[in-house]
């Protein structure tokens, strides 16, 4: 399902527009950071979903880009039966940030769509856009282009958020193999929540707010499902579920604009709030994001802030484009895995059932997942919301606190350096500082894991039904 959120520059404290989500899927989910490659001259990429997905399709190639740009992102395992490994998107070093947000389709138009689809799937598609995508409004073209000449591979429809540091997209791509999808650009007064995605009304031809293909409108008209004596293009009505806004987005979105109209604005504390909040966030959020929408004086500096987890029980940590690697138990681990119950760190069977070897490099699963024992807390903290789940929120919150009143000074020091042209020694710094404030919530985690479970074990507490707990939520 997923969530995404858009907070426009004149809303915030700070000046700086931020796009904030998680992904809502069960599988293992790990952060990447993935270098500028370049492609040989007719190189291809495999795109699509195969017959075995919950709504099937067939692969296909598609031409690869001559240069794909360096990025960040988080993946995972698996969704719908949709080939792996998956993205929701990410930040890129051209400042372009992309968040997948699902967005279902009339039932009419997931009816229609055809058994052997093909095309660029949800995934492709965000990968895609933080691998080639220079502006927000590139990122939207791209998509629109992708389509037309490739098609697409619904799971039932499907939205993006596309943002960089001057605005941002909705962009909806519909079932139905149709080759139907619009796009609706969000400014510096915007503030826009998705889950799923929605557009409203539109204008009867793209302009610079609005695209869509030109027989956007036809084919609605065609299948009767519009007539223009009656009145605008409601996109959501027309071709979506006919809800608009869901009750969860349309009380971030108000609880957001409320605390715009404050004073000092929207700070960076109540964006974290926006995507860790337990109303919203638990244990389908498989992870926590929020990018500021900058322009640094150096590609490097371009950050986000990533929680292992649904940020609810984890904190959201910087990782930079500039620092050279990821740590071992921030990577894939075979927790959540699929497909790893029938695997081992073992090579016996290698020669006549290669896929009975793990695909986890046995030196990381070693390391021990942050995954798992950020998950451990979470479902801790749910059993006895009052007051573990508090004493907990109080703790990220604090240490988030923390870092970002140091983070300044990290990113000034870098910049000296790449400003000297000591790209490795700036490097080192942005890696050093990640990695050890990864390091150490890691270790708080176990820490604070370690006392809740004593906590309830003593308080005879522990839930041994099968029956999950956990806060109220909206979604």
């Amino acid at each position: 399902m997923s969530y995404g959120i858009y907070i426009g520059r004149n809303h915030t404290a700070d000046g700086i527009p931020y796009l904030a989500g998680y992904g809502d899927e069960p599988s293992s989910h790990w952060l990447e950071i993935n270098p500028r490659q370049d492609h040989a001259p007719g190189s291809t990429v495999t795109v699509g979903v195969t017959p075995q997905a919950d709504m099937p399709g067939r692969l296909s190639e598609i031409p690869q880009a001559a240069r794909t740009a360096r990025n960040i992102r988080v993946s995972y395992s698996y969704y719908l039966g949709v080939p792996a490994p998956l993205t929701n998107g990410g930040l890129n070093e051209h400042g372009v940030a992309v968040r997948d947000i699902w967005s279902t389709s009339r039932r009419d138009l997931i009816a229609m769509t055809p058994r052997d689809q093909s095309g660029p799937n949800y995934s492709d598609l965000a990968r895609f856009v933080v691998e080639r995508a220079r502006t927000a409004r590139d990122g939207v073209e791209l998509i629109g282009a992708l389509i037309s000449e490739h098609g697409y591979s619904t799971y039932g429809g499907n939205s993006h958020i596309i943002a960089d540091p001057d605005e941002a997209w909705v962009v909806i791509e519909f079932a139905g193999g149709k080759g139907l999808w619009c796009a609706e650009r969000l400014g510096p007064d915007s503030i826009r929540a998705s889950r799923p995605g929605y557009i409203a009304e539109i204008p009867k031809e793209p302009n610079a707010d609005f695209l869509f293909p030109p027989h956007f409108f036809e084919t609605a008209i065609e299948k009767g499902w519009y007539d223009p004596a009656e009145g605008p293009f409601h996109v959501n009505r027309i071709y979506g579920d006919g809800k608009y806004r869901w009750d969860g987005v349309a009380w971030i979105e108000d609880a957001m604009r409320a605390r715009a109209a404050r004073p000092e604005k929207i700070t960076l504390e109540d964006v974290f709030w926006s995507i860790s909040t337990e109303r919203l966030t638990g244990d389908t959020a498989g992870y926590g994001q929020v990018v500021p929408l900058t322009h640094p004086a150096h590609d490097a500096l371009r950050m986000m802030w990533y929680a292992p987890v649904g940020a609810a029980t984890a904190p959201l940590l910087p990782v930079f484009l500039g620092q050279s690697s990821v740590p071992p138990a921030y990577r894939q681990h075979r927790y959540l895995t699929k497909g790893e119950s029938h695997r081992f760190l073992d090579l016996r069977k290698d020669d006549k059932t290669p896929d009975t070897v793990s695909i986890v490099p046995q030196g990381i699963e070693t390391a021990g997942s942050a995954v798992y024992v950020f998950k451990r807390l979470m479902h801790l903290a749910f059993q006895k919301p009052d007051p573990i789940l508090q004493e907990i929120d109080d703790h990220w919150r604090a240490v988030e606190r923390r870092v970002n009143a140091a983070l300044g000074d990290v990113l000034r020091s870098a910049g000296i350096l790449l400003d000297a042209g000591e790209e490795a020694l700036a490097a080192q710094v942005l890696t050093e500082y990640s990695h050890a404030r990864l390091a150490e919530a890691l270790a708080d985690c176990t820490a604070l894991a370690d006392a809740a479970y004593v906590r309830l074990r003593a308080l005879d507490a522990l839930n041994l039904t099968r029956r999950p707990l956990r806060p109220e939520q909206i979604w």
